[in-house]
């Protein structure tokens, strides 16, 4: 038996409630068929849509019916729960369809990031509404919120995007997994959290934690066998989206690397995928990682599915 964590990429989940919901119950027969194959699961989850959606919807409520201020950190808990809640539904039902007697639970997640990361004196993470530059100007100042222009469309506010360095719950998932739990963690990359110098206590901030690399921690962390992230295609490739495109296999930790110095993979979208796996998978030979679609992750059993990164090549070995 393997421990598998998998991160579930935007194209796993829809745009509203109802949308969302549908998608999942696909999502949940995958996931099932990995437990069918002897594997216990662990899973994450992207939330940039829906915990945008959030901040919008309490943002117009804040402005029109003066209801109190939502702190973005708040809001990613509240993306946590409502993604969490269908997750489980769709996978406690197809579990009792599958006659598997399993349970499954949502942990809500913090995760510690620096408060001197460098990612928050340069807030990159698009969140939100588009407004009008007047607009924006008049909310940066009233908020101390930074915008920027958004590919024409606009004025957005940018949030931080730091490094994760530990989850604070990782002790109460470990005892879950141990004891057979399907559980849902650090959805949307995890709330980030950081520690007061002078009250030692963790309080939360306004930022957006890559769900991939808190993924790959969070992989390190329960000392899974491998970390699956599933995003809209089968294979990593390269020259992608080109007439020379070639889709790949396999890679080592070094030739992933000199990939990245090549500018192989997007910014943004493959790239810290790619890094994340490289971070689970460099220090350990018996580790692996795969990139793969959501559809393709049902054939994992087969040979050829996905892309593998494992370790291998380094200089110092």
């Amino acid at each position: 038996m393997s421990k598998i964590v998998v991160a579930l990429g935007g194209n796993a989940l829809g745009n509203n409630p109802e949308e969302q919901l549908g998608l999942l119950e696909n999502t949940a027969k995958i996931i099932v068929k990995l437990i069918t194959l002897g594997h216990d699961v662990i899973l994450t989850h992207g939330n940039g849509p829906q915990v945008g959606q959030i901040s919008l919807a309490m943002e117009y409520s804040h402005s029109g019916i003066n209801t109190p201020y939502m702190p973005f950190a708040e809001c990613g808990s509240m993306s946590q729960g409502y993604i969490g809640y269908q997750l489980q539904q769709v996978l406690e039902n197809e579990l009792k369809k599958q006659h598997i007697a399993k349970s499954c639970v949502t942990v809500i997640t913090q995760v510690l990031v620096d408060a001197k990361d460098q990612a928050f004196k340069n807030p990159t993470k698009p969140i939100g509404a588009f407004y009008s530059k007047e607009e924006a100007k008049k909310i940066a100042k009233e908020k101390k919120q930074t915008f920027v222009s958004d590919a024409g469309r606009g004025y957005r506010r940018v949030v931080p995007s730091p490094k994760p360095i530990d989850i604070l719950e990782k002790k109460a998932i470990k005892l879950l997994v141990d004891n057979g739990v399907i559980v849902i963690a650090t959805g949307g990359g995890g709330i980030p959290v950081i520690k007061d110098k002078k009250t030692n206590n963790y309080k939360g901030v306004d930022a957006v934690i890559d769900k991939d690399k808190t993924a790959s921690l969070m992989a390190k962390e329960l000392n899974a066998d491998m970390l699956l992230i599933l995003t809209a295609i089968p294979k990593v490739c390269l020259n992608f989206n080109q007439e020379n495109e070639l889709p790949l296999n396999e890679m080592t930790v070094a030739e992933a690397k000199q990939y990245i110095k090549r500018n192989e993979f997007a910014p943004g979208s493959m790239l810290p995928k790619i890094e994340a796996c490289i971070d689970f998978v460099k220090d350990d030979s018996k580790k692996v990682a795969m990139i793969t679609s959501l559809k393709d992750a049902f054939y994992l059993d087969k040979k050829n599915i996905g892309t593998k990164i494992i370790k291998g090549g380094e200089k110092n070995e």
